[in-house]
């Protein structure tokens, strides 16, 4: 694909929206939920097997 020849043509044309970029700004609430799942399923564990 060729780049936009003016600055306008640039601003107007639709942009490819990456995967990373789009999950970015849900990992500050993802990791600590993760994170609570995994410490509530460790306890659940060791407390089975206690």
């Amino acid at each position: 694909m060729s780049a936009p020849s003016t600055p306008q043509d640039a601003h107007d044309a639709p942009h490819e929206v990456d995967a990373i970029e789009a999950i970015v700004p849900y990992i500050p609430f993802v990791l600590p939920l993760a994170g609570g799942v995994l410490m509530f399923l460790l306890a659940f564990i060791a407390v089975f097997m206690a």
